[in-house]
């Protein structure tokens, strides 16, 4: 007589939390929504609105009714289970995906909850094992209880706490300082969400179809003036809805922010303001951090501090910045203080590490690229004035005057950024203009070099060398360095490495 198997504490089989029907439902009754008014509104001009709710109501119905029941499905074909050595998930009506992932591989719990989430008290958790190798490295469970979700994420990733004492203590590690929304507005954020709200009033006037007596009245109210003060106007209006539009994304994304370090060594980080986010970072997996210096907040004195780990980007749905971010724009004295606490270095190489300067060959292959793309489209103009009009003659002047001189400064400030050095067990690189990145990697994260140079690279005796890794963006440039420094620094910096492809 055969009896069945009583799986040990632990093992037994979960299911998703019942309450994902209530966000399907309300996920869905928006979308209706959305797609609904524009639409009822546009054949209610044809047919009248009592024939067009009747068109549009049923359909709405349906959309919101067949939502729900696929999510239905999803949650009654949906379990996992936590075992001793493996996490599982099993889930699927005709076509079942059966996954599995070894515990000891499991290297991530991140917990994200959008507004409708956060008000039922649920999470949706992703475990995953920090390899590239797509959804088959990642389970997720969408959604189950925040008890639930913070239960998985300390059982998954407790660790024998680490010995490390000294400054460099567990605890917290940085919170949010208000001030650091000044530093929003001055990000390549603002004149793209400015543009965006620009074609979003033109979409939406499209969408009710009034957008002519939107371009009317906009025009009415610029009758008496030139066009040129109508252009400014309008830019510096646009540009107004988007430092607006930064603020109110800077709140959401960073509102709450802490970091810290956790028994065991995992780095945390908690944000958002609707939508809160959990992202957990092993130091095991950390290889280094990388300094990001927008132009804008570069020039206001301030910084970002990014994560250079393996295993931060398992598919397309994770292949966003703010997912490495470990301090948005602050001080750069703050971000030079949170890049050693994390790196768990007394001061942090991006700011103390002596970068040696790059050729003066370096700076007049920036000056030809800069005056080469300014001149492109003057010379474009100047072609077109002489065919078609004598006023694009003057917009070419106009845009010489501006470009060239904008395009030399940016070439004489990339030059100088341009640096690489060593400080203690990581390389420093430095470069960029219009987004400046300081990099320091662990020496003993190098896997290889990659070594090149140009036709004209070689006649300037200068060379690129590339840093592979297997974290963070799998490779970090150093720029037009002098030929035969920049093999000495390779060899210096990784010891054998590249010795053996040098000749003698």
């Amino acid at each position: 007589m055969s009896t069945a198997a009583v799986p040990a504490p632990g093992e037994e089989w979960r299911k998703l939390d019942r309450r994902t029907l209530l966000v399907t439902a309300a996920v869905m009754t928006g979308v209706a929504t959305g797609a609904g008014v524009p639409t009822a509104v546009a054949l209610s001009g044809g047919m009248g609105a009592g024939r067009a709710l009747a068109w549009v109501l049923p359909a709405a119905l349906l959309l919101i009714v067949c939502g729900i029941g696929g999510d239905y499905v999803r949650w009654r074909r949906t379990r996992y289970r936590i075992g001793p050595d493996r996490a599982e998930l099993h889930t699927g009506l005709l076509l079942v995906k059966r996954r599995s992932l070894g515990r000891e591989r499991i290297r991530s719990v991140d917990l994200t909850a959008n507004l409708l989430l956060r008000i039922l008290g649920l999470v949706k958790v992703r475990i995953g094992t920090g390899e590239h190798t797509g959804g088959e490295s990642t389970l997720e469970l969408d959604p189950v209880t925040r008890a639930e979700g913070e239960r998985l994420r300390t059982e998954l990733l407790g660790r024998t706490p680490s010995d490390t004492a000294g400054a460099h203590r567990d605890g917290m590690l940085a919170v949010l300082d208000p001030r650091w929304i000044r530093y929003a507005p001055v990000s390549f954020v603002a004149p793209l969400l400015g543009g965006a709200a620009a074609g979003g009033v033109m979409q939406v006037s499209e969408w009710f179809g009034v957008q002519h007596e939107v371009i009317g009245w906009i025009g009415d109210r610029f009758r008496d003036t030139s066009i040129l003060t109508m252009v400014v106007v309008l830019v510096v209006a646009a540009l107004l809805a988007g430092i607006v539009g930064s603020l109110g994304l800077w709140v959401e994304m960073w509102w709450n922010y802490r970091l810290e370090r956790e028994p065991g060594g995992t780095l945390r980080v908690r944000r958002g303001l609707f939508t809160s986010r959990s992202v957990s970072i092993e130091e095991r997996r950390l290889r280094g951090v990388e300094l990001v210096e927008p132009l804008g907040v570069r020039l206001v004195g301030a910084a970002r501090v990014d994560a250079v780990a393996t295993g931060l980007a398992q598919d397309d749905e994770d292949k966003h910045t703010d997912l490495k971010t470990l301090l948005p724009a602050a001080p750069r004295a703050a971000a030079d203080e949170v890049a050693a606490q994390v790196l768990r270095e007394t001061s942090s190489p991006t700011g103390t590490a002596a970068l040696t300067a790059h050729p003066l060959a370096a700076r007049g292959r920036r000056l030809r690229w800069a005056v080469g793309s300014a001149l492109a489209p003057v010379l474009v103009l100047l072609i077109l004035g002489l065919l078609v009009s004598d006023v694009l003659l003057s917009v070419a002047a106009g845009c010489a005057a501006v470009l060239l001189p904008v395009a030399v400064l940016l070439a004489l400030d990339a030059y100088r950024n341009l640096g690489h050095g060593l400080s203690g067990g990581y390389l420093v690189a430095r470069s960029g203009t219009v987004r400046r990145s300081t990099v320091a990697l662990q020496r003993g994260g190098v896997i290889g070099w990659t070594v090149k140079q140009s036709y004209f690279q070689r006649r300037a005796g200068l060379l690129t060398l590339t840093a592979t890794t297997a974290a963070g963006d799998g490779a970090y440039d150093v720029y037009d360095a002098a030929e035969g420094e920049g093999l000495a620094f390779a060899a210096r910096a990784v010891p054998g490495l590249l010795e053996p492809f040098l000749e003698k």
